[in-house]
């Protein structure tokens, strides 16, 4: 197994800080399909990874179509589970 040490684990106040986004809203993102949903890291933690959040805010910027997010989130987590 190949560990990427790029990774970067980011906790919910940081993603929400960086989304401006609130709580409800980013879970709301998350079951759209339209943000990465959170890692476990603990039995009642979870954390984002940042470079994914950082791609989502970048394609909300070049203002991407929903669908588009939606690829792009599909194909985050489709690296997540490669890595």
């Amino acid at each position: 197994m190949t560990i990427n040490k790029h990774y970067q684990l980011i906790r919910r106040p940081e993603a929400l800080a960086l989304t401006a986004r609130s709580k409800s809203a980013l879970q709301l993102d998350e079951k759209a399909g339209l943000f990465c949903p959170p890692i476990n890291i603990g039995d009642r933690a979870v954390a984002y990874i940042k470079h994914e959040v950082e791609a989502i805010i970048q394609a909300r910027i070049e203002e991407q179509p929903p669908e588009q997010i939606k690829l792009l989130v599909s194909e985050l987590i489709k690296q997540r589970k490669a890595a």
